[in-house]
């Protein structure tokens, strides 16, 4: 007796659920964070020697290349495993929420924290990982919906700030070793970030536009 497989049934949900918004938000954020995981392995293998290419504050030789590649290096498996349960859920309600307007805080974000800490930071320092980038999406996806004025977006934000609004304490100095510097400009990052897409949605949206914009737009 032959049994009908349920295979081309499985590969059909699979594929509508990799092909959601949610499910690309899934693998785009799992992808990012893994790929921190593998810079990880190659930098312990060279004995740390990646961690140079943070952010040197105030030494202009290689700033760009500090600024670009300090969130990608972490000081040990204990600094990125710290970041990596924030970076999945942030990354996550970012991307699901509008991926197009996400990047784009991203690079805002990303920007601001690595410029700040390059005018602020401690002399003799070198600033790496991703935390100034987490407390920046942290802003950004907290305050937004204050400028969308979406119930979706306001809803987040509120639910956000109850699980991780004590992380922003952290923008304040006193904990040795830890860039308050990049926390403060990341956060500051996402808050502009916030103004400056947020009011661009509510204009995409507002009456009178032919593009409709919903709670999910990218």
């Amino acid at each position: 007796m032959s049994v009908p497989s349920n295979d081309g049934a499985r590969r059909s949900v699979t594929s509508r659920v990799a092909g959601s918004t949610g499910g690309r938000a899934v693998i785009a954020v799992v992808v990012f964070v893994a790929a921190l995981w593998v810079i990880e392995v190659i930098d312990t293998v060279a004995g740390n020697s990646l961690d140079q290419w943070g952010i040197h504050p105030r030494e202009g030789g290689e700033a760009v290349r500090g600024i670009a590649l300090a969130p990608l290096l972490h000081g040990g498996w204990e600094h990125l495993a710290a970041n990596s349960v924030p970076a999945l859920v942030l990354g996550f309600v970012g991307l699901a929420a509008g991926a197009g307007r996400f990047l784009l805080a991203t690079a805002i974000i990303w920007l601001a924290s690595g410029l700040g800490v390059w005018v602020t930071g401690g002399t003799g320092t070198v600033v790496i990982g991703l935390s100034g980038v987490l407390f920046g999406w942290m802003t950004y996806l907290a305050a937004r919906g204050l400028f969308t004025r979406r119930p979706l977006d306001l809803v987040v934000g509120v639910t956000l700030m109850v699980l991780y609004g004590g992380m922003l304490w952290g923008v304040l100095p006193g904990q040795p070793g830890v860039s308050w510097q990049a926390h403060l400009w990341g956060a500051v990052g996402g808050v502009v970030a916030a103004v400056l897409l947020g009011r661009r949605a509510r204009s995409e949206s507002g009456p009178g536009n032919s593009r409709q914009v919903g709670a999910i737009a990218t």
